[in-house]
C-alpha cells in the first residue's frame, strides 16, 4: 500500500510528529509512505518521507494574501498544481490529510483533484478551521456561527490574522469545496471535536475518534534533578508546555496567575521565546523550546501540577505526557483538554477564571492531589497507530 500524507510540517510539532509516527509504523509493515509538507525544516531522520510543496516565497505570498483578503487556503495555486502533478505520478492508494491550512496549499485545487481521483481519503481534524469561515479556534470565543454560516468573525485578529472579514464568503466556499467528496472518512482526536464536526457541514461524512498517543517508553515518571538545578527545590512547581506561546495558549493568564500566587509557588513555561522571557516575572522560569523529549519528560516529572490555561484545545498531548510522568493536570474546561482531565482525576475550572485556578492550586498544595489514574495502554502511540491502520485497511 502507498500512503500520502499532507500536513503543514513534517516531523516537528504535534501534527508533524503524528505524521512521522504513522509513517514509521506503516513502513514497518511494509507499506510505502510520503509526507507532503509546506513549511519549516524536516529532521534528518524523516527526510526519506518528505516532499516539499511550493517554496518559502509561495508561503510568504500566500500569507500576505491571507492577511489582506482573509484568504487562508486560497493562495499557492501554482504550487498546488505542480504538487498535484507529482501526486498523479506517485499514485498513492490512500491520501491522508492533516492540517491543510498554514499558507502552503490551495484547497480549491487540492479538493478538485480529490473529488475525482478515486482514492481512499482520510482527513484528521486537528482544530476547527475546516468548518469555519476563518478561525481554527472558534471555541476560544464560544462562537457557534459556523453551524449555519459565519459572519463578523470574533477571531479576525487571531490566526490566520486578517485586516478584513470575509468569513461569510469563506464559509460558503469551504462548504462547496469540502462537501461531496467520495470515499472520505474524518478522524477526530477528541469526542469534543467529533461532536462539532457532526454539527457542521462535514456531517455527511463518517467520523471516527482516534485519540492522540504518546511514547510511553519516554514519558514516564523518573527521578529528576530539575528543581535542584534551578534552585527551586523548596517550591511548589506549576508547569506549562507549548510549541509556541500566545494569548490563545493562555500566556497572559499564566503571567496573571504567577503574580497572584504567593512565594511558595513557581511557574515554569517551556517553549517561550527570548522576547516572551522578558515578560515573565521573578515568580516564573522560562525555557526555550526543547526538542529533547527525555529532557521534557524530566521536567514533567519534576512538576507538582501541570496547568493548561489554553483557551481552545483539541486533544493536547501535553496533558497526556504530564499524566504519564505522574503529574496531575489542572485545565480550563475546554475541548479535549477537559476531556483528558476528567477521565483521569484531573481538575477543571471555567475558562478565564483565574480566581478559581488560584483556589484550586492552593487547595492541592495544602491538601494533596486526588489519586492519580492513567491508562498507558490506551494512550501509547502504538495503540493510536493500530487504530489508524484499521482505517487505512
Amino acid at each position: 500500500m502507498k500512503v500520502l500524507m499532507i500536513n503543514v510540517v513534517c516531523g516537528i510539532r504535534s501534527t508533524g510528529r503524528i505524521c512521522t509516527d504513522l509513517a514509521t509504523a506503516l513502513e514497518k509493515q511494509g507499506h510505502e509512505v510520503k509526507i507532503a509538507y509546506g513549511r519549516e525544516s524536516v529532521p534528518e531522520q524523516f527526510g526519506k518521507y518528505a516532499v516539499k510543496i511550493g517554496s518559502k516565497a509561495d508561503v510568504i505570498i500566500h500569507g500576505v494574501k491571507a492577511r489582506l483578503f482573509d484568504a487562508c487556503g486560497f493562495g499557492s495555486r501554482e504550487a498546488t498544481k505542480k504538487f498535484i502533478e507529482w501526486v498523479i505520478k506517485y499514485d498513492p492508494d490512500v491520501i491522508h490529510l492533516h492540517n491543510i491550512h498554514g499558507y502552503y496549499i490551495n484547497i480549491e485545487v487540492l479538493f478538485e483533484f480529490l473529488r475525482t481521483c478515486g482514492k481512499r481519503i482520510i482527513w484528521t481534524l486537528h482544530d476547527c478551521w475546516a468548518f469555519t469561515g476563518h478561525t481554527a479556534y472558534c471555541d476560544a470565543m464560544n462562537c457557534e456561527k459556523w453551524e449555519n454560516g459565519c459572519n463578523h468573525c470574533p477571531c479576525k485578529n487571531e490566526y490566520p490574522k486578517t485586516i478584513v472579514d470575509f468569513s461569510k464568503r469563506n464559509w460558503n466556499k469551504k462548504k462547496r469545496i469540502f462537501c461531496g467528496i467520495p470515499n472520505l472518512t474524518i478522524i477526530s482526536p477528541s469526542n469534543w471535536l467529533q461532536s462539532l464536526a457532526k454539527r457542521s457541514f462535514l456531517k455527511e461524512y463518517k467520523t471516527i475518534v482516534i485519540n492522540n498517543g504518546i511514547n510511553t517508553k519516554v514519558f514516564y515518571h523518573r527521578e529528576s534533578s530539575f528543581k535542584e538545578k534551578n534552585g527551586i527545590a523548596n517550591k511548589f512547581m506549576l508547569l506549562g508546555v507549548a510549541t509556541t506561546w500566545d494569548n490563545m495558549k493562555g500566556l497572559d493568564d499564566y503571567i496573571k496567575l504567577a503574580d497572584a500566587l504567593d512565594d511558595r509557588f513557581i511557574t515554569v513555561l517551556v517553549g517561550v521565546s527570548q522576547k516572551q522571557m522578558r515578560m515573565l516575572s521573578n515568580k516564573m522560569i522560562g525555557i526555550e523550546r526543547t526538542n529533547d523529549i527525555h529532557e521534557l519528560a524530566e521536567i514533567y516529572s519534576a512538576a507538582d501540577l501541570y496547568v493548561n490555561l489554553s483557551h481552545c484545545e483539541n486533544y493536547p498531548t501535553v496533558n497526556i505526557e504530564s499524566l504519564a510522568c505522574g503529574t496531575p493536570v489542572l485545565t480550563y474546561d475546554v475541548g479535549g483538554s477537559a476531556e483528558i482531565a476528567k477521565e483521569y482525576n484531573g481538575y477543571t475550572v471555567k475558562k478565564g477564571d483565574i480566581s478559581a485556578v488560584i483556589t484550586t492550586i492552593c487547595s492541592i498544595a495544602d491538601n494533596g492531589i486526588l489519586p492519580l489514574s492513567f491508562d498507558w495502554n490506551t494512550h501509547d502511540k502504538s495503540e493510536t497507530m493500530r487504530n489508524y491502520l484499521k482505517v487505512y485497511n
